[in-house]
């Protein structure tokens, strides 16, 4: 399955809610950063998988971030929840624009 990764003895699968901790380097201080939102994407084959994840910040804004897995930079991750439904599609484009139908 292209939409499924293995992190540190963990699966993680598109559609999962999960949490990036990362480290950022800021003069001569060290501090990590939480980043939590959907797993939108996993591009990539072998060494060089990147992850996309969006969340959603205030008024309706969203973020999308993208992390390559190799990266030293990456603390861990951590999975929040699942989808209620199982999600099949390898990557969850239609989240970015959603249409709103008006009545």
């Amino acid at each position: 399955m292209a939409f499924k990764i293995n992190y540190q003895n963990n699966d993680y699968c598109v559609g999962d809610t999960i949490k990036v901790n990362y480290k950022i380097k800021e003069k001569d201080k060290e501090r990590i950063q939480a980043f939590d939102g959907v797993l939108l994407v996993i591009q990539g084959i072998g060494e060089n998988k990147n992850i996309i994840v969006q969340k959603s910040a205030s008024d309706g804004v969203k973020v999308e971030r993208i992390f390559p897995l190799n990266s030293p930079w990456i603390d861990s991750i951590k999975k929040m929840r699942t989808p209620k439904t199982k999600i099949r599609r390898s990557k969850l484009y239609y989240l970015r624009n959603p249409k709103v139908r008006a009545i």
